[in-house]
């Protein structure tokens, strides 16, 4: 088989206050997370929204110790990953790759490259497939094969989303009742599942998947659970003047509330390891508006990070994507099929099209504003508005 390696996509994450603004400028440079109508203002709105953002972002991070244990808890991740597949038979090096904080992607390549692996995994530790997260891997991944001929001698396969995998549904049904059996009556706890959001332009217009397999995981964990409790899934941490999907976290909370609900787990279904949106924005700001609304009961299921059932079935979903034919990234990505950006054409009316091409005005029209505020000239002075 030769050297084999797998390779770990995730996100990344400030480790200190200083690495917070940098991170938030690699974020928001991708065009898969703000999209403008001309390319070259990626960069001067990444740098507009980083400096604006850092602060309050450097805030939220000091309540969870000062920096995220996303790359601490992925390299534990990794190590343990390592060891269960030796177990298994498997001699592979697991690599990590950050789509925007050390260690880059490009820093896993290389390492890679150095190493000489003849076979490799690539395994995003995203159990459901989008556009904004897994998506953007692959394809900064296809630009890096593209770039270098070298990395033709590799053979890699690509695994895009492995929400079914029983092993994974087993772990979190697992969590979820551990955290249930702690009330006094666990079949009256309603269950909410809180999944990251997306726009509903890349849903409805770019034929994200997302929506669709987090709504099956949804399904799959609670018949894997098998148990009679309530459930409602939301989404969280938007951004922008866009829609995104529906309903959101702090709404659902709210209706809960109205309804009489009085205990409430809560479970990250888009999440495997703890970071910022677990700790932070779960754990402190929705845990305290639902106390506001009325719920008395609050408790959160922990991430996966390295419980064994998990582990046990990555080794797994590796090993047999080794005995399968290769997946690679222009087929997984299917560029034909699902458009890494949302479509271009503009509509008039109360559209999606229309909001999303208001939102950019309105973003260039503040970006304007406050770029002649800075250096004092521009085409806002020269029309005498300024």
């Amino acid at each position: 088989m030769g050297r084999v390696g797998v390779l770990l996509l995730n996100l990344g994450g400030p480790e200190q206050l200083d690495d917070v603004r940098p991170f938030l400028f690699n974020l928001f440079s991708d065009p898969e997370i703000i999209r403008l109508p001309v390319p070259w203002l990626q960069k001067p709105l990444a740098w507009l929204i980083s400096t604006s953002r850092a602060k309050k972002s450097q805030e939220n991070y000091k309540k969870i110790g000062g920096g995220s244990p996303l790359r601490r808890i992925t390299e534990e991740q990794a190590q343990a990953l390592q060891v269960q597949l030796q177990q298994q038979g498997c001699d592979a090096s697991v690599y990590i790759g950050m789509r925007y904080w050390h260690p880059f992607t490009e820093e896993a390549i290389a390492r890679i490259k150095r190493d000489q692996v003849d076979r490799l995994v690539i395994l995003p530790l995203y159990p459901q497939y989008s556009i904004s997260t897994s998506g953007s891997s692959f394809r900064l991944l296809q630009q890096i094969w593209d770039r270098d001929a070298s990395l033709e001698a590799i053979d890699y396969t690509v695994i895009p989303s492995w929400y079914k995998r029983p092993g994974y549904l087993q772990a979190m049904a697992q969590l979820i009742a551990q955290e249930l059996d702690q009330f006094p009556n666990p079949e009256q706890v309603h269950v909410f599942f809180s999944a990251h959001g997306v726009p509903v332009s890349y849903v409805e217009e770019a034929g994200d998947p997302y929506q669709r397999e987090i709504e099956e995981c949804t399904k799959l964990i609670m018949q894997t659970l098998n148990r009679s409790n309530a459930h409602t899934l939301a989404y969280q941490s938007r951004v922008g003047p866009v829609e995104w999907l529906k309903p959101y976290t702090d709404d659902a909370l709210h209706e809960l509330a109205e309804q009489g609900v009085k205990d409430l787990v809560v479970v990250p279904i888009s999440f495997v390891s703890e970071h910022i949106e677990t700790l932070e924005e779960i754990d402190i700001e929705y845990r305290e508006l639902a106390e506001e609304a009325g719920i008395e009961n609050f408790h959160r299921v922990p991430a996966l990070n390295t419980h064994p059932t998990f582990i046990n079935d990555l080794a797994a979903l590796v090993v047999d994507a080794l005995n399968a034919p290769s997946r690679k990234l222009a087929e997984v990505v299917e560029l034909d099929k699902v458009k890494l950006y949302p479509q271009e054409r503009w509509e008039w009316g109360l559209t999606t099209s229309a909001e999303v091409w208001n939102g950019r005005l309105a973003m260039l029209g503040i970006l304007a504003v406050i770029i002649e505020m800075l250096v004092g000239r521009g085409p806002l002075h020269a029309i005498g508005l300024m």
